[in-house]
């Protein structure tokens, strides 16, 4: 009889890692997924929209996260979610990437004595003022099951003492969406609707150490501000950022156009069209390499550096001065990079592959912490 499997997803990037799963869980028919939406990002724009562009169904559970600091979010998930493993007495849950909900989830579960697999397992920024780094060490130490989507992950796992045959190396669900999709985004006129016309930019801004801050924003529009003078940049901003923008009086220097954020097909649109991205998203980065667009990262640290070893992903910090400084580098020897192993839009079959593996196995009597 099939298994239940609990499918967690909170904010955008999960939306693109859980949509392939569930797909092939589903055409597989070895287990039953059931998709737990907890809300960490929950309005239209942050959350519906994607649903309906990655063709995901509609949520077996809507958990409505409140916002505010992240004991709160994580506490108010942690508080949802308990009834819901309960009444459903799932084999696994599922979490992905290394949001909020994703600990708070593999929390709730391995307390629970239930089986935790970690999607994106092993990535390490070594930044633990980055609260996503809390998130993926913490729910890396819980998980039965790793997924991992480079070798870095691997290495990073097997340092910090996880045995080998916890984790399986599958590849990039990011890059399933990103090629099951990238023909339908060529139906978007989003394009059109924004100007985007000849050598353009995009830039997403969303991290606190780069947002939060009016000064330190803008340091990094300063420097927006010189690239926009050779070629516009069109920036979807994520609320964090508007309201920072909108609070402190920061004005956008002339050549860098504000866009309310987007949709999934309309931003692979923009995207895939671009000359340059400059971002501080680590999907991102991921998608750039993968469309071997060239990506300057506005951050001191990346926990995928497979983008920038083999990738078209450049680290350009977050000062002024550094970022044009990679601009210059980028403009006089762009990268052209190629395509990371196993990132070929098979990905969520393996994982299903590790999963079946797994829960047939030794994995299936009990769970790797007992």
């Amino acid at each position: 009889m099939p298994e239940k499997l609990i499918c967690v997803a909170g904010a955008r990037p999960n939306f693109m890692k859980i949509a392939p799963l569930v797909r092939a869980l589903r055409a597989d028919g070895r287990f039953v997924p059931v998709v737990v939406h907890t809300g960490q990002h929950y309005d239209d724009a942050m959350s519906g929209q994607f649903f309906r562009d990655l063709e995901i169904p509609e949520p077996d559970y809507s958990l409505r996260a409140e916002s505010g600091s992240h004991a709160r979010q994580t506490a108010d998930i942690l508080r949802s979610i308990e009834p819901i493993l309960l009444d459903e007495a799932p084999a696994g849950v599922i979490v992905v990437g290394d949001v909020n909900s994703t600990v708070a989830c593999a929390l709730a579960a391995a307390k629970l004595q239930i089986r935790v697999t970690h999607v994106e397992a092993g990535l390490r920024s070594f930044d633990r003022r980055m609260p996503e780094e809390i998130n993926r060490l913490a729910t890396d130490a819980i998980a039965d099951l790793l997924l991992v989507t480079e070798e870095s992950g691997r290495r990073n796992l097997l340092a910090e003492g996880v045995p080998e045959q916890r984790m399986r190396v599958v590849g990039n669900l990011m890059i399933d969406t990103l090629r099951h999709n990238l023909a339908r985004s060529a139906q978007s006129d989003v394009r059109e609707r924004v100007g985007a016309t000849g050598p353009y930019g995009v830039v997403t801004l969303h991290r606190p150490s780069n947002v939060d801050g009016p000064e330190q924003l803008r340091e990094i529009l300063a420097a927006l501000g010189e690239v926009a003078r050779e070629m516009p940049l069109y920036f979807p901003a994520h609320p964090r950022t508007r309201g920072v923008l909108r609070n402190a009086g920061v004005e956008l220097p002339a050549g860098i156009h504000l866009l309310e954020p987007l949709g999934y097909l309309d931003f692979l649109r923009l995207m895939s069209g671009s000359a340059i991205v400059l971002t501080d998203s680590g999907g991102i980065q991921e998608e750039t390499t993968a469309l071997g667009i060239p990506c300057l990262t506005l951050r001191e640290n990346t926990e995928r550096p497979v983008t920038i070893e083999l990738g078209t992903n450049t680290l350009a910090g977050a000062r002024r001065d550094s970022i044009l400084r990679a601009w210059a580098e980028t403009k006089a020897n762009p990268k052209k990079g190629r395509i990371p192993p196993l990132w070929d839009g098979q990905a969520a079959l393996r994982s299903v592959e590790a999963l079946r593996e797994y829960y047939d196995g030794a994995g299936a009597q009990t769970p790797a912490r007992a």
